[in-house]
């Protein structure tokens, strides 16, 4: 049974929150349970310090164990203090009344970090993505796994990039687990393109992260946060086959702008949150759909230097790419990390690739810290971004001018 609710007009009171957690993890029966918390990183928004307090609070004086390890797929390690700021606690609170409590990173660089929960064989692949690849992959995950319980997602469900919707089970696979799955997930979600599979409830990327979750074999519970910012609009509490639907269906009308017409520019901005291209390029993925045929994207966010601190000299070797640059060169490109592609493939978006000339979709324009010359051989567009001020971008919509101020979260859509 799903405890939860959600609105579209407003966000829930500390209170209501508070009543869903406890209602939603009673059944569970965790007394004396050790209780293993896996919860998104910094780049990700949401009331996180909110919900770690609730756990404490709810869960602390009756279960053995109360600890936490961060889904960071392939981003860096976070630091103390950026832990300390993301739970919303002190480092004197963390000795005190925390004291009990252990953070862990996931360390995805380290092999000794995985445990082997099985393979999904090549006819199971064929099946779950629907024809597209077929064979063995093996399913590994943090060992951390086996030392709890019971297990507990908690993060946000936003529209995403490379399984449709974010959430759920996808905090194992591609959140804690080992470098196959991610690879394969992701390099099928880019063949099938962001374009057509973001926003999209059942892809066959989740039904592969869902296989490969289903050989966990500890309870699996979620608490479901759909969010605009850190205003919590709806909270679901669970089990996460019948929780994250929920949170999806709220998700979809919350975190999805229609739009009349696409635009031939939009000057994207990203906020802090993300600190590389690998994570600011939602800034190209949420608007992908809303840009012309030969328009512009510029993410817009002079506080970024780097292009990703985990993949950057792959990315340097490769470069930005439509994804048929890779598929009719496969033999060239086969031995690239895929996941690394995919994410290749995504920023630079749709496109053809014929005759060795490439055909983008729509231009993408990089206005960072990140010099020139590395922008022009990663195969992206350039502009200063001292030359630019967004407020001169605001109310150009009749134009075909569109300024998204906080980009990231918010998926555009065209109405037909």
């Amino acid at each position: 049974m799903v405890h939860g609710q959600g609105y579209l007009d407003r966000s829930l009171s500390e209170q209501e929150v508070r009543e869903i957690m406890s209602a939603g993890l009673a059944p569970a029966d965790l007394a004396g349970k050790r209780v293993l918390v896996i919860i998104p990183d910094s780049t990700r928004s949401g009331p996180v310090p909110l919900m770690f307090r609730l756990f404490h609070e709810i869960l602390g004086a009756e279960v053995a164990a109360l600890d936490y390890l961060i889904a960071l797929g392939t981003h860096q390690p976070m630091s103390e203090d950026a832990i300390h700021k993301l739970l919303g606690v002190t480092p004197a609170q963390m000795a005190g009344e925390y004291a009990n409590v252990r953070v862990f990173n996931h360390d995805w660089q380290n092999p000794d970090t995985f445990i082997s929960l099985g393979v999904i064989p090549a006819t199971e692949l064929e099946e779950l993505s629907e024809g597209r690849f077929s064979m063995d992959v093996p399913v590994q995950i943090n060992r951390l796994v086996h030392d709890y319980d019971h297990l507990i997602v908690c993060g946000p469900v936003f529209p995403h990039e490379v399984a449709g919707f974010s959430g759920g089970n996808k905090y194992f696979f591609p959140g804690i687990s080992g470098p196959e799955l991610i690879n394969v997930t992701h390099w099928l979600g880019a063949v099938i393109t962001s374009y057509k599979i973001i926003g999209t409830a059942h892809t066959p990327v989740r039904a592969i992260i869902d296989r490969a979750a289903a050989f966990i074999d500890r309870p699996k519970w979620l608490t479901a946060m759909v969010v605009q910012g850190d205003d919590l609009h709806g909270l679901y509490v669970g089990p996460i086959a019948e929780t994250w639907p929920a949170a999806v269906a709220l998700s979809s009308q919350l975190n999805i702008l229609w739009v009349d017409h696409p635009y031939r520019q939009v000057l994207s901005v990203m906020p802090h949150l993300y600190d590389d291209i690998w994570t600011a390029a939602k800034g190209m993925y949420k608007l992908d759909p809303v840009i012309a045929d030969g328009g512009e994207v510029i993410i817009y966010a002079p506080h970024i230097t780097e292009i990703s601190y985990s993949h950057g000299r792959i990315l340097d070797e490769v470069g930005y790419h439509v994804r048929d640059y890779f598929l009719k060169q496969w033999d060239r490109f086969k031995d690239t990390p895929w996941g690394v592609m995919a994410h290749s493939t995504h920023l630079r978006g749709m496109g053809t690739y014929e005759n060795g000339v490439e055909h983008p979709r729509i231009q993408v324009t990089l206005a960072t810290g990140i010099p020139e010359e590395r922008c022009r051989r990663l195969n992206l567009g350039y502009r200063d971004p001292a030359t630019i001020n967004p407020q001169d971008w605001a109310g150009r919509e009749d134009e075909g001018i569109l300024l998204v101020p906080h980009a990231g979260e918010m998926l555009y859509r065209l109405k037909s």
